[in-house]
């Protein structure tokens, strides 16, 4: 590997298991079997998969916990806690990991994982526990996911460098490839989890966490151990608080660029907004400012001057972001349309939407692995930059689906998006990995998981984003003829037609009957001849009238996804060394990074 500038180089130590397969020797002298390995990647597995089952239990889930807690999701301002119980775990996640990544560097990787299985299972107690209702009921629960989210960004920080540290380079893809997809299929399994565990009570939601959590913190206390040199440093307090700052500032402002402001379909002229996306572009300016003025930064830019390092997180920035809000593009989908043309009820619509999705997961776990065991040997260029390639080809598919499409070619489809995706991910995240020093990968996990959850926060204001100003173009009409067509007055059918397509959007996404939201509150219903009132309601008449606008949104989401996964091959293609093993390349540059600086150059 080439030099570093500006890294402190640690004393020279064995990388952990690569050393001598059989038994090795942690920093403490103590004999390290090569079984310890499973045992980390086993346990850091269920971490993740905890983590980010969490990022998308509480999706599905939403219109159970809204009506446990008594909070109608359409009264005036509560869309705001419908969007911050989504984003709010994403944004902590994004904003923090790599400060943690960073802190478990310095104090220990294993003290930091460990500490987040007791915050985020503590968490989960609290949220099952919530005292109150209505929006005070709302505010509890968003507050503890931002603390679970924290313990979750501990967890996902630090396991995939104590994945590092345990395995030899050798099978590290398929080590990494293995925890990076359960941590990719946690959010899609998720979503069935939600459903199912909400229809019995939507505390159980919560409840789950709660045996696994406690289970995996005695196993963690008990059975991993550092095995990698602490490096002592002081902490980047003017680092952090800018990247936080930053960051904060711009998922902050792009969750209420989502909502209605001022008479407007979306909230991106408000000065709130405007003023948030300006001042964290500005924060973050200062960061880069900054971390290139301390001796020790806690985002270490000097890491970008690696080539496989800068392509591979650029990669997955990209790819996050095509791939971060599809899950909602897909369950509005089948939600609003696809399922109650089909028969099914809304009230059971987020259930087999979560069902429905399946192919998805099983992509990535078929994919994944298998692509982290074969990239360890044959490079991974190829299987990074033919997964993004393959992923580009699912949303061309996908884009050119009718509305009420067949369903073998839609899980066609996103199985195609899931191998895709597994391709890129396991193999990715293992040359991102081995490409730093040893003692900077808890940085590094932390920057690769940072790149990763800001892609997932802001695919997903880009996708609304991009599906209501598509749906604003073309719904107002079509539901105000459609409404008058079937009796309902002018002035009525005219103020519904002139609502936010938001409402709509998240009226299909709550597994709710848009029509009885829209026209229920007025009392037309009643007016109207039976018949009348039983078509507006029905299953048929809200889907058909939607489609045509929808798709056009549509089009517009999966056209931007095509593009954002083609820019992600092609910056996967400039990472270079794609006909040698990864593990050969790794062992090099680990040698020479735990090299004594009077060796090197």
């Amino acid at each position: 590997m080439s030099e570093h500038p500006g890294i402190p180089v640690p004393p020279a130590a064995p990388e952990g298991p690569s050393a001598a397969p059989a038994a090795t020797t942690g920093p403490s002298g103590a004999a390290r079997p090569d079984r310890y390995k499973w045992v980390a990647l086993s346990n850091t597995t269920l971490g993740m998969f905890m983590a980010t089952v969490d990022a998308s239990i509480v999706i599905i889930s939403m219109p159970a916990i809204f009506r446990g807690i008594h909070l109608d999701p359409f009264g005036a301002g509560n869309i705001s806690y419908l969007l911050w119980m989504i984003m709010g775990y994403m944004l902590v996640t994004a904003v923090l990991v790599v400060t943690l990544g960073r802190l478990g560097d310095m104090v220990g990787r294993v003290r930091i994982y460990n500490l987040g299985f007791v915050v985020f299972t503590l968490a989960s107690i609290a949220l099952s526990f919530d005292p109150a209702h209505g929006g005070a009921g709302a505010v509890w629960l968003i507050a503890w996911r931002i603390v679970q989210a924290l313990g979750g960004s501990m967890l996902m920080a630090n396991s995939a460098a104590i994945i590092t540290d345990a395995f030899p380079a050798e099978q590290r893809g398929t080590a990494l490839g293995i925890n990076q997809i359960a941590g990719l299929a946690g959010q899609f399994v998720g979503l069935v989890l939600g459903g199912l565990l909400s229809a019995w009570d939507w505390r159980a939601v919560f409840w789950i966490n709660v045996p696994f959590g406690v289970i995996g913190t005695v196993w963690a206390y008990r059975s991993l151990r550092e095995t990698s040199t602490r490096q002592h440093a002081r902490i980047d307090w003017w680092g952090n608080l800018t990247f936080a700052g930053g960051c904060g500032l711009l998922l902050v402002s792009i969750t209420y660029g989502i909502q209605p402001y001022a008479g407007h379909d979306m909230g991106w002229t408000s000065p709130k907004v405007v003023g948030g996306l300006i001042g964290g572009v500005v924060l973050l300016a200062v960061f880069a400012f900054v971390e290139t003025r301390v001796a020790q930064p806690m985002f270490n830019l000097s890491l970008f001057r690696n080539r496989a390092f800068a392509a591979g997180n650029a990669a997955s920035l990209l790819a996050s972001i095509a791939r971060g809000g599809l899950q909602f593009m897909l369950i509005i989908w089948l939600q609003g349309i696809w399922l109650p043309l089909h028969g099914y009820d809304y009230s059971q619509a987020p259930l087999w939407a979560g069902i429905f999705l399946l192919p998805l997961t099983a992509g990535f776990l078929a994919a994944g692995p298998l692509c982290g065991y074969l990239s360890d040997r044959y490079g991974v260029r190829y299987f990074t930059t033919g997964g993004l390639l393959v992923f580009a080809c699912s949303f061309v598919g996908l884009l050119l689906l009718p509305i009420t499409f067949p369903y073998w070619a839609f899980a066609l489809l996103i199985a195609l998006n899931g191998i895709g995706s597994g391709m890129f991910s396991a193999p990715n995240t293992s040359a991102i990995m081995s490409s730093v020093p040893a003692s900077y990968r808890g940085a590094a996990s932390g920057m690769r998981s940072t790149f990763q959850n800001s892609g997932m926060s802001l695919s997903i204001g880009v996708f609304f984003s991009l599906l209501i100003a598509g749906l604003a173009s073309a719904l107002p009409h079509t539901l105000n003829a459609g409404l008058r067509a079937q009796g309902v007055p002018a002035a009525v059918a005219q103020h519904a037609a002139s609502l936010p397509p938001v409402s709509t959007v998240f009226s299909a996404f709550l597994g709710i009957n848009p029509v009885q939201t829209l026209l229920g509150p007025t009392g037309v219903l009643k007016t109207l001849p039976a018949h009348n009132a039983a078509v507006l309601t029905g299953k048929q008449f809200f889907p058909n009238l939607i489609s045509a606008p929808f798709h056009h949104g549509l089009v517009i989401v999966f056209a931007t996804a095509t593009g954002m996964s083609l820019l992600a091959a092609a910056a996967s293609l400039l990472r270079g060394g794609g006909s040698g093993g990864a593990g050969a390349a790794a062992d090099t540059r680990s040698a020479s990074a735990s090299a004594p600086a009077s060796r090197r150059g």
